[in-house]
């Protein structure tokens, strides 16, 4: 069985981009090891990815194993000279994903972020806000203005917008997100909550706003 081709040079092609596509030819060939680093570097973002679709962080991590069983089989239709890496990675993330919500015959869910066992509380990190006004996705959609949603965010401090961007958006573990900004667990857990019920407090005075001049 013939390999993917090689990757041609690219100056825009970072580092990790030319390891990646090394790691896939490789993978290609049935190198169980090149396949394990390909999933240590790829897993986290391509979470992220399925995340965004399908919501429920359970149900992402099925489809994540059905990714990298995919990008097992396929590796060698990877071809550098159309895609990045990353990029093919992705688009495989994304179709994944949307067949398994056409498998369900669901609609997608609204985002929530999951905290980790050892979190107070456990389960959703947005249990807490539980109440009969609308939860942070219904206020991200009902505040139009991009200006005031902008105000929002700007409006949390450089390590909340970090912390919630990087659990709220990308779909980080809170031990993830302490790791990546090096950072105690208990920390970033205090700088994700803080940062959702302060961007919530904010989008209801936007959306409530915006009800009065409409």
């Amino acid at each position: 069985m013939p390999a993917s081709p090689s990757p041609q040079p690219a100056t825009d092609w970072t580092q990790k981009s030319h390891e990646l596509a090394d790691l896939l030819a490789r993978t290609a060939l049935s190198d169980r090891k090149a396949f394990a680093r390909l999933y240590e570097l790829t897993s986290s973002p391509l979470l992220g990815v399925v995340l965004r679709i399908v919501r429920e962080r359970d149900a992402a991590e099925d489809v994540l194993q059905e990714v990298y069983v995919n990008v097992w089989r396929a590796a060698q239709s990877f071809n550098a000279s159309l895609a990045q890496p990353m990029t093919w990675l992705a688009s495989i993330a994304r179709n994944r994903a949307i067949d398994s919500l056409r498998r369900r015959d669901a609609e997608p869910q609204t985002v929530s972020r999951y905290a980790d066992d050892d979190d107070e509380g456990g389960g959703d990190l947005l249990a807490g806000l539980a109440s009969d006004a609308p939860g942070p996705m219904e206020l991200f959609e009902q505040a139009a203005d991009a200006r005031a949603l902008k105000r929002c965010v700007t409006g949390l401090t450089r390590e909340q917008q970090q912390s919630v961007a990087l659990a709220f958006y990308e779909g980080l573990s809170h031990a993830e997100v302490a790791e990546q900004l090096r950072q105690p667990l208990g920390t970033v857990k205090s700088w994700v909550r803080r940062g959702l019920l302060a961007l919530k407090a904010c989008l209801e005075r936007a959306a409530q706003t915006e009800k009065a001049v409409s």
